[in-house]
């Protein structure tokens, strides 16, 4: 593989200052795909359907030809592109409370604005909503808002919360039950495509080899120096997986691009690509918990690779799937690994077993601590993470963090703040190293 660098530019055009490796150029030339698509949905007489990121019935929705929106995705490119503010604004001069997560904002305010996506492109309206994950009670009212604004069909899937901390048999089969008697029925009569078992079972053979090679990609950064940042690197990652692409044979061929890419970044022990090119000396490891600000994501990643720190492992690089923890799409199984699938995300997991999942990256890992990125309208991620914070630190013994910015409300990310925070963090580390080494001799 070419060792990544910055891709060269088309002729006549500016050369990109933005150093990526070559998977991270074709995960977005994925993602621009999928809006090029849904820009031509209606002229190609396609329907579309609309769902979330967690629990996304992919392979499902494919089955029926549908062109695939994601809202979240929408919000948080809009975000990176720094559109999404004035969305927020407008989304609250229409009365949207301050408090209301700002994906929600961006997206209602970008529908105000005409219905332009984040790539210049138009975004049509769809035809069904999917709701295949309720454990965020905010998506429901999100999909409430754009049912009433376009008037489509909208099918819930209702999936039980893991309160005991495992998925039981009559949990998958209640999901099941759904999936055969209310979703696919309606994903038939609104598509006019008949469902096909075997199409749905060929399309997870494609997602369980990707899996497969995202999980050697993501488990890479147990190695030192990590070749791989598995925090901000691994937004790029999870891209076409957890969006419009899992499923398919260009999600498998990007996962074993990247795959190759990383594995040859560990036999030239280089650490990971940052946007100012390859990192220098890693000096402390992080597992991160929460999602990233997005409107400065450049800049929130530099304040980490300036201070050497690489985050080995991140919970938000799980919400759409826990494949390191062994989960598969099983084509054998069709139905009941979709039930698995949506009933595995880790917002759907209890505190206990998330504060269970951290103590064990910090171990597998062996990082440094954790640091929580507390986002300021996110009450799925955001509730109950003193708990978490005060549990990681008395189970494993290594310093927590508290850090606060917002998803895609760029008034919330106060850089000075942050900064002073992260610097005070690592000193923390620094402190505990060295008192840990003085008790060792």
């Amino acid at each position: 593989m070419n060792t990544p660098t910055a891709k060269p530019a088309p002729a006549g055009a500016k050369k990109p200052a933005v150093q990526k490796e070559d998977a991270m150029w074709l995960q977005k030339e994925l993602i621009n795909k999928n809006y090029m698509e849904l820009a031509t949905a209606r002229a190609n007489n396609r329907k579309v359907s609309a769902t979330f990121v967690p629990g996304n019935l992919n392979e499902l929705l494919m089955c029926f030809d549908f062109a695939r929106s994601l809202p979240e995705t929408n919000a948080l490119q809009n975000g990176m592109r720094k559109k999404s503010g004035k969305f927020i604004m407008d989304a609250e001069r229409d009365g949207h409370s301050e408090d209301v997560c700002t994906y929600v904002k961006a997206d209602l305010g970008m529908m105000q604005g005409g219905e332009i996506g984040p790539t210049g492109d138009p975004l049509p309206t769809p035809d069904v909503l999917l709701l295949s994950y309720t454990g965020c009670f905010t998506f429901m009212k999100w999909f409430e808002l754009i049912r009433h604004k376009y008037g489509c069909e909208t099918v819930m899937l209702h999936v039980p919360y893991q309160g005991e901390g495992k998925i039981a048999p009559n949990m998958r089969d209640y999901v099941v039950r759904q999936l055969k008697e209310e979703v696919i029925p309606t994903l038939e009569r609104v598509s006019g495509v008949k469902f096909d078992i075997d199409r749905l079972r060929q399309y997870m053979k494609e997602s369980a080899k990707a899996e497969e090679d995202l999980v050697k990609v993501l488990q890479s950064a147990k190695n030192r120096p990590s070749p791989i940042d598995g925090y901000f690197g691994a937004v790029y990652y999870i891209g076409p997986i957890f969006t419009a692409f899992r499923g398919t044979p260009e999600a498998s061929q990007y996962y074993s691009v990247l795959r190759s890419e990383i594995e040859e970044r560990v036999r030239l022990g280089k650490g990971p690509v940052t946007p100012d090119g390859d990192m220098g000396e890693e000096k402390y490891r992080l597992i991160v918990e929460g999602p990233p600000n997005w409107t400065h994501f450049r800049d929130f990643w530099k304040m980490f690779y300036d201070e050497g720190a690489v985050v080995v492992s991140s919970t938000y690089a799980k919400v759409g799937g826990l494949y390191d923890f062994g989960f598969r799409h099983d084509p054998d199984h069709p139905l009941e690994s979709l039930a698995e699938y949506c009933l595995g995300c880790y917002t759907n997991l209890n505190l206990p077993s998330r504060v269970d999942m951290i103590c064990k990256y910090i171990e597998e890992y062996q990082a440094d601590g954790l640091l929580i990125n507390s986002i300021k309208s996110c009450n799925s991620f955001s509730a109950g993470q003193l708990l978490i914070l005060r549990e990681v630190e008395k189970r494993t013994g290594k310093p927590a963090a508290f850090i606060e910015t917002d998803l895609v409300d760029p008034r919330y990310f106060s850089a000075a703040n942050v900064k002073n925070r992260l610097e005070s963090y690592f000193q923390m580390v620094k402190q505990k190293r060295t008192a840990l080494l003085a008790g060792a001799h």
